[in-house]
């Protein structure tokens, strides 16, 4: 026995909505939220530049919207990391990477440095 196409019920699919991916906003509110959070020493400076030290100091992010060297290099974040058993490390972001994914960032760091 065949059936008719128009007598199967129709495929019901959910509608799917475009992902909405990050874009800078060219803000430093999520980062400074989560390390004020943290109890990290935070530090403004007259010329809008942002310095943030980890309690153990061992961790420092300057937001660095202001600062001539830091554009030259096309960046705006400096994370500098020195773990107590090996050598230091850095990672910068741009301008155009959002400050919830630098949040992100410094979150799964700060996660991981208990272990």
């Amino acid at each position: 026995m065949t059936t008719s196409a128009t007598l199967l019920p129709a495929v019901v699919r959910p509608a799917v909505e475009a992902p909405h991916w990050l874009s800078s906003d060219h803000c430093a509110g999520p980062v400074l939220g989560l390390l004020s959070a943290l109890g990290w020493a935070i530090v403004d400076t007259p010329e809008a530049n942002v310095h943030a030290t980890s309690p153990d100091g061992r961790v420092y992010v300057g937001w660095l919207p202001e600062d001539p060297a830091a554009w030259k290099r096309n960046i705006v974040w400096h994370v500098r990391v020195q773990p107590a058993d090996s050598d230091a490390w850095v990672q910068e972001f741009g301008l155009d990477t959002p400050a919830e994914a630098v949040a992100g960032f410094l979150a799964a760091l700060v996660a991981h440095s208990s272990r």
